[in-house]
């Protein structure tokens, strides 16, 4: 079927359902409802590539991300692709896997395929590669990395507020010595969070030996390599505070490697609250920020951008939430060897202050 055989059927011109596919012009409610149950029941698909040639868009929004593997980004791009598919728009997927020259890589593919817009929900951006999208008039969303301007939104993760809120269950729970594992150092997001726990230490009046701080590649067999060696440290901390779930998960494995129990030994808290997290043994307490809130934001300012001459870019923050589990309890008389004994530094040992420096 044509599209002279569905405007014929809906008993509309062939031009109100070119509206309707390629969304140039608005059309009443009730007539696009018509039109695409014709669509649908006839089987028409329109010809995409005609579709850009003659309107210049694409209907295609490109989503890049760090890492397919990560629980994270599948539930977010769920999410996205859902909002795309409502509003006849497909989505072309990038993972960069926290490499530069990915990155770069990926732009380029969304240039060439004359994307509508772009949803970079990574660590980093170079501002060279940004310029490439927005000197094309490319609406762009960043994931906490970009500056708002004129066609280029960006969300706000509240890490500070999410930090703040495991520091302080862990300390309502008599905690004082709290070991971190964070990710790579050269990622944004990395930095932020770890900068969120100095900051949280410095307001609890807390102090913390650098031994304790390590970092990690945002992966299982980072968080266990990590916990592995603050487990050959003299004294143990008796809770741990992780940059994401699957680092907390590989902190859980070592400990129980070690033939020490979360939460009875050791406390363990994460961050993203991907959907495993509720199911391990003991289900994860982690700070929760809401992927579906993140995919409707950048969806809906790509949309908005995509649809006007000119739009300018707002800031949209996604307030972190702690769900609270089993895998953290009250500190209570260790059964492992100095675990009781307090925490005092050998001569050459370095201390994070409460200053955070």
């Amino acid at each position: 079927m044509n599209i002279r055989e569905v405007a014929k059927r809906a008993g509309v011109s062939t031009a109100t359902v070119s509206r309707v596919v390629n969304g140039t012009a608005p059309v009443d409610a009730k007539t696009e409802k018509r039109v695409r149950a014709v669509i649908q029941g006839a089987g028409y698909y329109p010809n995409t590539h005609a579709r850009t040639l003659g309107t210049g868009k694409s209907h295609i929004y490109g989503l890049i991300i760090s890492d397919i593997e990560n629980p994270f980004f599948p539930e977010l791009v769920k999410c996205f692709e859902r909002l795309a598919v409502e509003h006849s728009y497909e989505v072309l997927i990038a993972n960069t896997d926290y490499q530069a020259d990915r990155m770069e890589v990926c732009v380029r593919r969304m240039l060439e395929r004359k994307v509508d817009g772009v949803a970079i929900m990574t660590s980093e951006m170079d501002p060279e590669l940004t310029q490439m999208l927005s000197g094309r008039g490319i609406p762009i969303v960043f994931l906490d990395t970009g500056a708002v301007g004129p066609g280029i939104s960006n969300i706000s993760l509240d890490y500070d507020s999410g930090v703040d809120q495991a520091m302080d269950h862990l300390t309502s729970l008599g905690h004082r010595r709290i070991a971190f594992v964070g990710g790579p150092a050269n990622l944004a997001s990395a930095r932020t969070r770890y900068e969120a726990f100095l900051a949280s230490l410095k307001r609890k009046k807390l102090k913390c030996s650098e031994a304790f701080i390590r970092a990690a590649n945002h992966r299982f067999d980072g968080g266990y390599a990590a916990m592995s060696e603050i487990l050959k440290l003299p004294v143990l901390p008796t809770a741990v505070l992780a940059s994401n779930d699957l680092t907390a998960i590989g902190i859980m494995g070592a400990i129980y490697a070690a033939g020490l129990r979360v939460p009875n030994d050791i406390s363990v808290v994460g961050f993203d609250d991907i959907a495993v997290s509720s199911f391990m043994a003991p289900p994860l307490t982690t700070i929760r920020l809401s992927r579906a809130e993140i995919a409707a934001f950048a969806f809906n300012a790509l949309y908005t951008a995509s649809q006007r001459e000119e739009s300018k870019g707002v800031t949209h923050t996604i307030r972190a939430e702690l769900v609270i589990r089993q895998s953290t309890a009250a500190v209570r008389a260790a059964e492992i060897t100095g675990l009781s004994t307090p925490l005092r530094p050998a001569s050459d040992d370095k201390w994070v202050l409460e200053t955070g420096t």
